[in-house]
């Protein structure tokens, strides 16, 4: 295997050679300022957003149906939409799937490295060659201005605190990385007036712990953060920044900001033909014995109820091709912690899917382990149930973003899930 040939660290390979990110680890870990994961986005080119979030067994499944279609992809690497490891259990399983189905892959991560450290380990034992490290400040009193929080053994940091740990957790993990001989790119946002100073700083300590190239990344409007009223640095200003860093590391300067779906050659336009099979790949894994639908509905018509403000679901099959209104179900009570989404999602056993008008990331993570897919929409329940039951594609004009609550204009989350 070859690992030189991989575009994102070397410049040559990029117009010859493709990736592909499986978009298998919705959650995240951190909250950075400048971030605001969009999870089922198709006009917007950044890390962050994916028309489909996957299990591993889809992802696997998907990532045949591509190789089928693009013939040069050598790259597998896993990149969101969130952290893959808050997400570890199935970012690992996914670069099993992948390394035993194609062993001649590079497999490679993107990832903050707050809880990267811990597996180590396991990426060597899968020969994953590449990891890059996102490290926007080694001055904690910058960076509690860029991270908002961060979640790390069930416990919650802030401001400088979180700073500090996050550092600490990305220079633990590099070192672990090198000393298995794995590739390190340490990625470095740059926010005007924030870090765009610390540059340099950031490349003289990564480069002291052996990391191998750097990647300066100008920060990008995202609307819905902390950061939307800043202006990206200026080309000129980034061609300073990328000097003053140069001078200790290796820079890369071929960045196009890849989807956490992105597929095919770096800066190439996302294709309608992905995009089709990603999201044929979201409903491959419905099960025959699972023959319902439940609907997160005021009054049963219509997709209009937050999952967590449900009381009941109404039940849907499907019969001479309509929807079929089953029974009215109850939910287990508000209030009752994280034991409730566990218990409803075994009151669900007989359904493959539920519909909500908004869901927090934590229920939304423990229906997807049970096998239940969650579609975030309004609009008619008759539509979504048809759809999903007949295996076709929602309308989008129904869909909603999911991965955020959508309750409460003014709730930015606390990275405490949703109760």
């Amino acid at each position: 295997m070859d690992h030189t040939d991989h575009p994102c660290f070397s410049k040559d390979a990029r117009h010859k050679v493709g990736r592909i990110h499986l978009p298998v680890a919705p959650k995240c870990n951190m909250q950075c300022n400048y971030c605001n994961r969009d999870f089922e986005c198709v006009n917007e080119s950044r890390p962050g957003v994916t028309c489909k979030v996957l299990t591993p067994v889809q992802a696997a499944g998907y990532l045949d149906s591509v190789l089928e279609r693009i013939g040069n992809i050598r790259v597998v690497g896993i990149a969101g939409p969130g952290d893959p490891f808050a997400n570890a259990e199935e970012t690992l399983e996914t670069l099993a799937l992948v390394r035993s189905h194609y062993p001649e892959m590079i497999l490679c991560l993107a990832t903050n490295g707050l809880e990267l450290s811990r597996y180590v380990n396991d990426l060597a034992d899968l020969n994953l060659s590449h990891v890059t490290v996102t490290v926007n400040a080694v001055d904690p009193a910058i960076g509690k201005a860029i991270y908002a929080w961060a979640r790390r053994d069930k416990r919650m940091y802030r401001g400088e605190e979180a700073a500090g740990v996050i550092l600490e957790s990305q220079i633990e993990s590099i070192r672990k990385l090198k000393e298995k001989k794995i590739t390190v790119k340490v990625n470095t946002v740059v926010i005007p007036g924030i870090n765009d100073h610390q540059a340099g700083a950031v490349a003289r300590r990564v480069s002291g712990l052996g990391a191998d190239i750097m990647n300066c990344i100008p920060l990008y409007h995202v609307a819905g953060t902390p950061f939307e009223a800043l202006t990206p640095p200026s080309p000129e200003r980034m061609k300073a920044v990328r000097e003053d860093a140069g001078a200790t590391m290796p820079q890369m300067g071929h960045c196009a900001r890849c989807r956490a779906d992105a597929a095919g050659l770096i800066g190439e336009p996302h294709k309608e033909e992905i995009v089709r099979l990603l999201e044929k790949a979201s409903l491959s894994q419905s099960s025959e014995e699972k023959l319902y639908v439940a609907v997160a509905s005021m009054e049963g018509f219509f997709v209009n109820q937050h999952l967590g403000e449900a009381a009941a679901l109404w039940i849907y099959g499907i019969k001479d091709g309509k929807a079929d209104l089953i029974e009215r179900r109850p939910t287990p009570a508000a209030g009752s912690g994280p034991s409730r989404w566990s218990r409803l999602a075994e009151s669900l056993a007989d359904c493959n899917t539920v519909l909500a008008s908004g869901i927090g990331p934590h229920p939304q993570t423990v229906l997807k382990k049970a096998g239940i897919e969650v579609v975030v929409m309004e609009g008619l329940a008759a539509e979504g149930v048809e759809a999903v039951l007949g295996k076709r594609e929602i309308p989008k004009i129904l869909l909603r973003t999911a991965g955020r609550c959508g309750i409460g204009g003014q709730c930015k989350g606390n990275g405490m899930g949703c109760g």
